[in-house]
């Protein structure tokens, strides 16, 4: 019990020291590549991604939809891939082969789908190369590039706004 907190603590300091470090400049390029983090808790509907990205035009094969679950025996073929706490060590160490990729991708946009504030999650969100990143959560507006302030199960208000403001940022 006491080590899981010292290993949540060294993982949020790591966090900390990414947020501080000096932003790269942000691309002005058109988003071609999603990847999107849903908590199973918040929202488990990845097919609604798939065919809002086929809706705005993006058609590319490299979309993911990832999943997170606290549970460590979770298995699912429908998922792209899943992962869980087990798959994260000290100091920001992934262990998870799938998620080591997904972080090194130069995605165009990450959205994080999930209004609670989950570690991993927001770990896996500070440590991606994406140019753009969307989030529901006001816990760390650090991570964010932009914030849509909506409950998980309000799908249908959060593809409105996100459309709305990526065609403002000449982004689609």
């Amino acid at each position: 019990m006491f080590l899981k907190a010292f290993k949540e603590k060294s993982n949020r300091k790591y966090i900390n020291k990414l947020l501080d470090a000096p932003k790269v400049a942000k691309s002005c390029n058109k988003i071609k590549t999603i990847v999107v983090l849903l908590c199973l808790d918040d929202y488990a509907d990845f097919e609604v991604f798939r065919q809002y990205f086929r809706g705005l035009g993006l058609t590319s094969p490299k979309h993911k939809v990832i999943a997170f679950t606290k549970n460590d025996k979770f298995e699912s073929s429908q998922w792209d891939t899943h992962f869980s706490p087990k798959d994260f060590g000290w100091n920001g160490k992934i262990n998870n082969v799938d998620l080591k990729s997904l972080i090194d991708e130069p995605y165009d946009c990450l959205i994080s789908y999930h209004k609670k504030d989950i570690l991993e999650l927001d770990l896996i969100t500070a440590m991606s190369k994406a140019r753009f990143k969307v989030g529901l959560s006001k816990e760390e507006e650090r991570l964010y590039d932009l914030i849509i302030d909506i409950k998980p199960q309000e799908i249908e208000v959060f593809k409105k706004e996100l459309e709305k403001y990526l065609n403002i940022l000449n982004k689609l």
